[in-house]
């Protein structure tokens, strides 16, 4: 059963083989946006410093300094398994401990306002991936998730805290399953970020989550909000200014 999956008795067959000329940064930001990635890279002028493989092609790792920090910036793949996946190649590439996960997710409580920031503190295991990092369990602790709201309140971004439901099947959401696991408290549906903590306790890296309101399932039909995906959306590039502020306040 993929609850038996975690094995940490036996070594695995392919391991992740750091680069002994790791290029150090003080912390990592990774999105999910082509938009994003595109709008970073022309306005922090982002050298390439690095590159991820995979079947899907070339994912460019790039270098943005900025106020005496040195920090990696690269777009990952939605779903946990490629995520989490180029989350361990980065780590042979990188001298980094320090990982920043943001993007869109759904809105589980329609009175959370559209765009605020929302700050996972436990990740419902409703994936695959994160079986094979950690014991079986219903929730993985965020455990850097006071951090992350410290870092709001610090720099005024409106925020709000609580659970998330972290998914393999957006499809597969079905009604009695979301008001399952919004009566259980989780006030977001996403589809890595369990995945991702899990492979960062593995790993001991840390890890620091955070999530804009995207579409809302809290209503009669589902909620796309923003069709155009070009205002306040997952693609807002403003949304990489709250993971740089993030960068620096744990750099």
């Amino acid at each position: 059963m993929i609850i038996d999956s975690f094995d940490n008795k036996s070594p695995a067959i392919i391991n992740p083989v750091k680069k002994e000329n790791r290029i150090k940064v003080d912390a990592c930001i990774i999105t999910f946006s082509h938009q994003i990635e595109k709008a970073v890279v022309e306005k922090y002028k982002a050298t390439e410093i690095a590159a991820l493989w995979c079947a899907t092609g070339k994912t460019p790792v790039y270098l943005i300094e900025r106020n005496g920090h040195r920090f990696a910036f690269y777009k990952t793949y939605v779903g946990a398994p490629i995520t989490v996946g180029l989350l361990e190649d980065a780590t042979i590439e990188l001298d980094c401990e320090k990982f920043i996960l943001f993007g869109g997710a759904g809105c589980l409580d329609k009175e959370i306002a559209h765009g605020k920031v929302m700050i996972p503190t436990a990740a419902y295991r409703d994936e695959g991936t994160s079986y094979h990092y950690a014991p079986a369990a219903d929730y993985i602790t965020i455990i850097n998730s006071d951090i992350v709201a410290e870092c709001m309140k610090a720099n005024g971004i409106p925020f709000v805290q609580g659970k998330t439901w972290t998914t393999d099947s957006f499809y597969r959401e079905t009604r009695n399953i979301f008001e399952k696991h919004k009566a259980d408290g989780c006030i977001s549906v996403e589809m890595e970020c369990a995945a991702v903590q899990a492979v960062c306790d593995f790993r001991g890296l840390e890890l620091y989550p955070f999530f804009t309101s995207g579409d809302l399932l809290d209503a009669p039909e589902w909620d796309e909000r923003n069709k155009d995906n070009d205002d306040g959306g997952q693609h807002d590039a403003g949304h990489f200014n709250i993971a740089l502020a993030l960068a620096e306040y744990i750099a």
